[in-house]
């Protein structure tokens, strides 16, 4: 918990908040108002002497850091210094040394906290999907950020062990909870990209209480053990998984539901080492799932059969083409993450420390969650679902406005309704079975490799070799 005691209000602090009553939201407060970060920091205990760098303030412009297409901190502090000037009070400095012991005092679980709590709204007000019996539906998928070759990174996330010492970069790996329906990040659980217990399925487990009875998961084939099955369905929670293969499946076996549609039982398989006795005695010996044959027909596509296993064993509430239209939808979470990673540059995170490393990635997912609401309102205004807005249109969309309502007289639900309609205007396209190369036309600038640590290759240099 981060205390620190009440000062004496500097003039500077005094102007800076005259400011922020002016313009209370940096283009923010109408996506994450000022009530609910101060809730959090309330719930977290978190208490900062009178400064120029409040704990709002300090949010906000982590906010506009993580969002703007420069995400560097001079770049966020002169931003907030062209809003300080724009409110007559030319006094505060471009140093960025406070506004970056100002984002390490914000903890950690501050953010994580507002990221959750954002994510858990949006999917309260936008759960439609129309598929499944209208049930809550998740997916669950996991992926890696790099970060900067510091010593601090390397130990708490090593680079892998196929990379040479002094020649990778540390690696950071992510499961994450997303809504299917508007695309919101429920929750996420970080670790280590090597090492034990840091594989996906043991991530997933320490995302089981972010899952409620009636929800339904779905993954793919990573996902689809016994362990991990048994454990949901113990906690009410039904899957749609992709079938591992690891089982031989026999349609001829089992009691028939349709063509390529069966009930089967899994036995349980012997104890893992992961798993201690207890827990494994607490596991029920036989579970009663059903497995469905998909034809892929689609030219293009890879794949000709899929299989799937799921929990929703009642053909007639849940028929096999609503079953395939669903697992079709999993393809989502990789357009959600790769909207993540690469249309917000989260792929590459800039801090040095693991604590910043980790506050920085809870920041973009809330910043990513922000998007998504402004994304569902706008659809929700135009009678559109939000899956039909384009999440980089909104990004820039959200960017162009934020200097506008920053030096707005009055901005309010005007210059609001405004960002909406713009946003509502970028559709994505219907293509459900596009097929492109994985290929880019423009080749990349040439580049010499580094094959030996910098400090070697410096002092090589220095000595004209």
């Amino acid at each position: 918990m981060d205390q620190h005691t009440q000062g004496r209000v500097s003039p500077q602090a005094r102007r800076v908040r005259r400011a922020l009553q002016q313009a209370p939201d940096l283009c923010f407060g109408q996506l994450l108002p000022r009530a609910q970060i101060t809730a959090a920091l309330t719930r977290h205990g978190v208490e900062f002497r009178e400064r120029l760098y409040t704990p709002l303030l300090t949010l906000w412009t982590f906010l506009y850091q993580v969002l703007s297409p420069d995400p560097s901190c001079r770049a966020a502090v002169a931003r907030l210094l062209a809003f300080l000037g724009a409110k007559g009070d030319a006094s505060a400095s471009a140093d960025t040394g406070p506004y970056c012991k100002a984002r390490e005092r914000v903890p950690e679980a501050v953010v994580a906290d507002l990221a959750r709590h954002r994510g858990a709204a949006l999917q309260q007000k936008f759960a439609t999907t129309g598929l499944l019996q209208d049930r809550p539906i998740k997916l669950a998928d996991g992926t890696t950020v790099s970060m900067p070759d510091t010593p601090e990174n390397q130990q708490a996330y090593p680079q892998p062990a196929s990379q040479k010492a002094g020649l990778g970069f540390p690696l950071l790996r992510l499961v994450g909870l997303i809504s299917l329906s508007c695309g919101a990040v429920l929750d996420v659980a970080l670790g280590p990209y090597a090492g034990k217990k840091t594989g996906e399925t043991a991530l997933l487990r320490q995302l089981y209480a972010s899952l409620t009875a009636g929800d339904i998961l779905l993954a793919d084939a990573l996902f689809a053990n016994y362990w991990t099955i048994a454990a949901l369905l113990a906690r009410g929670v039904d899957v749609l998984f992709r079938h591992d293969g690891k089982r031989p499946v026999d349609w001829r076996q089992g009691r028939r539901l349709g063509k390529k549609d069966h009930l089967v039982i899994w036995h349980k398989p012997a104890r893992p080492a992961w798993m201690s006795r207890q827990e494994y005695r607490r596991m029920p010996d036989t579970l009663v799932l059903r497995e469905v044959g998909m034809a892929v027909t689609q030219p293009g596509f890879r794949t000709r059969q899929v299989v799937l296993v799921t929990t929703l064993v009642d053909a007639q509430a849940y028929p096999q083409e609503e079953l395939a239209a669903a697992y079709r939808g999993r393809w989502q979470v990789e357009l959600d993450l790769r909207a993540i990673k690469q249309v917000m540059a989260m792929d590459v995170l800039r801090c040095k420390t693991p604590a910043m490393v980790r506050k920085e990635l809870w920041m973009h997912l809330l910043a990513y969650n922000l998007v998504r609401t402004l994304m569902a309102e706008a659809a929700h205004a135009a009678g559109v679902p939000p899956r039909e807005l384009s999440f980089k249109g909104t990004l820039q969309t959200l960017n162009a406005f934020a200097a506008v309502w920053t030096f707005a007289p009055r901005p309010g639900a005007t210059l609001y309704r405004a960002i909406l309609k713009a946003v509502a205007t970028h559709r994505v396209g219907d293509r459900p079975d596009r097929i492109e190369p994985r290929a880019v036309k423009r080749k990349p600038k040439s580049h010499t490799f580094l094959t030996e640590p910098r400090a070697v290759a410096r002092a090589r240099l220095m000595a004209g070799d």
